[in-house]
């Protein structure tokens, strides 16, 4: 069986290539707890990340159906991305992510 068929098949190698962007995970975190604007997200970044490579992350996400893009139609526009309704089931993942790291960032001191 060619790697590429396992898309849509093993759960696992679904999940790493939907979330294959260097930003996917974390700007899921952002949005975990509401709509948030592109300044916002921008501003929210722990690293200085260009417009560009964030639009693309977000378009990406919303081609996956992981977050939603709404416009609204007035002057200055705004533009707002909340997460879908599969990517709010996300949300037990960044949980179990987030505790996984907590230990690993304790690991590393503890190897230090």
């Amino acid at each position: 069986m060619d790697k590429k068929d396992l898309f849509g098949l093993c759960p696992f190698v679904t999940s790493q290539k939907i979330l294959s962007g260097k930003w996917s995970i974390y700007l899921l975190y952002l949005l975990k707890d509401g709509p948030v604007r592109f300044n916002e997200l921008m501003r929210m970044m722990p690293e200085e990340i260009t417009h560009t490579t964030l639009s693309r992350q977000l378009k990406s996400l919303e081609e996956e159906g992981l977050i939603v893009r709404k416009e609204y139609s007035q002057i200055p526009p705004k533009v707002e991305y909340f997460l879908s309704e599969i990517g709010n089931k996300f949300d037990k993942v960044l949980l179990a992510m987030g505790e996984w790291g907590e230990e690993y960032i304790e690991f590393l001191k503890e190897k230090a």
